[in-house]
């Protein structure tokens, strides 16, 4: 007992650093792992034990990632042992063959491939099938609807779907193969706090039947919760294990960035930017992103950090994409007000915005979470793929004429000044943009779209895949953009980052915006119950979010029923899928 109390009142840092002699099922010990010049792990001890959800947090770039895929088989190590029930996995395969299940932080889907296509690949032997084509039908329904709390067609190509979804199939893929060992990295990014939710009951279910589970995450808030053990990594070392009750943010954070006195998000609170003015630079007039649903009317003041949130699915995302001139809306319009210079050459105040290069010539920069669908391009380098919207603009050419000739000392300056601002951890420039984490990928895309200096940055969850430390820079750099007369439209799940940020919230449900919160308003729990439906009136700031359980009556078993039961694929089809809800499903036969 008095070990007990002696042990709570000692430091976290001697605490975590004495529960590196426990012992554990799977053990990495010693491990070394380079790319060229950058020591990704440089002697990593890591255990863990089977009945456990253990963490694996830092920065990014600080290796949990390439330790993830150590484990998993799909990296070799270049020195140091790794031992799995007393195996070593070479390869996914082998790794699999134990009994080990990844779902990575890319969301790895074909996108021509059906919803249960995707998650039966690799399912079945070379010389056998373990299920039927009923089977896989009824079973990719049922999983489907356990986790993404809702029915999905099964034969709904994955291309239809949104990326929250799209997540869901693949962690689906995972959980159908039973694993004695389940990695997940950064696999919640792509989820709302519901969905979440939903997630973690399933990773305690496969804990409490004995599975390892591995989390690799940024949400601090998520892994305290859920958490029996955490592994701390710091520039490709394990520098802390902490347990239990030991896992609190503050733990963590002193761990991750080796300062003791680090503050908290609650102790680090703030206020939104004085720097909202009367003045309109985008409005949106009888906008529709979903059939059948009220039109948006919208307006958007200069100075303005502006939340968009909504449970997945909810047409927020469609929203902010009509907005950028990503995706054009079923009706209605999009207006952005002229500058000085251009109200001076067209003799207009506002220009419509139709289309992504309409929304590029009215200073509209946007930035996305799927970085790899809609932001990187992979076969270019770090360089290339930051400053690719330099390459045509002033900054790039001297008065060269028609063809010009490219200022590299300029753009190198840009370079070096974002990477710096940004925490980029890269190695030489001209790497390919793969070789970098996904967090500093996405901070790369985030560079991108201030070298343009935009008017209005739209940000589409931009904070995915990020460690708190980039979190607080991209932070203070929307302020700091906003104080010199920028406007930003900020959307993102995690609802806390809205608070002493935004200066109102805009929640989505049912393709339109349901409610807006502002100043006090701007409270997690309670843009939570405005996404679950409830408004303002309705609201009581004591009431506790209910647990939001997964229905499994029997019109849904009827429905899988008939799905896993029709004759032909072609047969069936989801008739408007973004608009069902929970308990309208329209299902068409023809």
């Amino acid at each position: 007992m008095n070990e007990e109390k002696n042990k709570d009142s000692a430091p976290a840092e001697e605490q975590a650093l004495s529960s590196k002699n426990a012992g554990g099922d799977i053990y990495v010990q010693n491990a070394t792992k380079s790319f060229g010049v950058t020591k990704a792990l440089d002697g990593v001890n890591f255990k863990a034990s089977f009945g456990e959800i253990h963490a694996i947090v830092g920065g990014n770039g600080c290796g949990k990632s390439t330790l993830a895929k150590v484990i998993s088989g799909v990296l070799p190590l270049d020195k140091g042992k790794l031992s799995i029930m007393g195996q070593s996995p070479n390869s996914p395969i082998e790794a699999q063959k134990i009994g080990i299940s990844t779902v990575f932080q890319e969301v790895m889907i074909a996108e021509e491939a059906t919803v249960y296509e995707n998650l039966f690949i690799g399912y079945d032997s070379l010389f056998g099938k373990k299920l039927n084509h009923r089977e896989k039908v009824e079973k990719a329904a049922q999983i489907m609807l356990e986790l993404a709390g809702e029915f999905v067609d099964p034969y709904t190509l994955a291309s239809q779907l949104s990326l929250g979804m799209k997540a869901w199939i693949t962690i689906g893929r995972a959980f159908l193969r039973k694993p004695k060992v389940l990695i997940l990295d950064e696999s919640s990014a792509a989820l709302d706090f519901d969905s979440t939710e939903r997630l973690f009951g399933k990773m305690r279910e496969l804990r409490d039947n004995g599975a390892a589970i591995f989390i690799v995450t940024h949400r601090i808030a998520e892994l305290v919760r859920i958490s029996d053990r955490a592994t701390v990594m710091r520039d490709g070392k394990d520098v802390g294990v902490l347990m239990g009750d030991e896992i609190t943010e503050k733990n963590l954070l002193a761990l991750m960035t080796g300062n003791k006195k680090i503050e908290t998000a609650a102790e680090n609170r703030s206020t939104p930017p004085n720097s909202k003015s009367e003045e309109i630079v985008l409005s949106a007039r009888k906008l529709k992103v979903w059939e059948d649903e009220a039109s948006i009317d919208f307006d958007l003041p200069q100075g303005e950090i502006l939340g968009v949130t909504g449970l997945d699915g909810q047409g927020q995302d469609n929203f902010v994409k009509a907005l950028a001139g990503i995706e054009e809306p079923l009706s209605g319009e999009v207006i952005v007000k002229h500058s000085d210079e251009e109200k001076e050459l067209t003799k207009k105040d506002y220009k419509k915005v139709l289309s992504l290069l309409d929304a590029k010539k009215s200073g509209v920069a946007y930035v996305s979470g799927d970085r790899k669908k809609e932001g990187i391009f992979p076969n270019m380098s770090i360089y290339e793929n930051m400053l690719i919207p330099l390459y045509k603009g002033e900054k790039a050419k001297t008065s060269g004429g028609f063809l010009g000739f490219i200022k590299w000392t300029e753009l190198n300056g840009i370079f070096d000044w974002e990477v710096e601002r940004l925490s980029i951890k890269t190695g030489p420039k001209t790497n390919a943009i793969t070789s970098l984490s996904g967090g500093n990928q996405q901070k790369v895309m985030i560079a991108r779209a201030f070298t343009t200096t935009p008017k209005i940055l739209i940000l589409n969850d931009p904070a995915r895949g990020i460690d708190i430390g980039a979190k607080r820079d991209l932070y203070k750099h929307l302020r700091i953009f906003v104080s010199e007369g920028g406007t930003v439209i900020f959307l993102s799940s995690e609802l806390e980052e809205f608070i002493g940020l935004c200066h109102r919230v805009l929640v989505f449900r049912d393709g339109r915006i349901f409610e807006t919160f502002e100043k006090e308003e701007i409270e997690a729990n309670i843009i939570l119950e405005g996404m679950f439906g409830h408004t303002k009136k309705s609201i009581n700031n004591t009431s506790a979010v209910k647990e939001n359980k997964i229905s499994t009556n029997s019109n849904n078993a009827n429905i899988i029923k008939k799905v896993a039961e029709a004759p032909k694929p072609e047969n069936i089809q989801v008739v408007d899928f973004k608009n069902k809800t929970k308990d309208k499903i329209k299902i068409k036969y023809f």
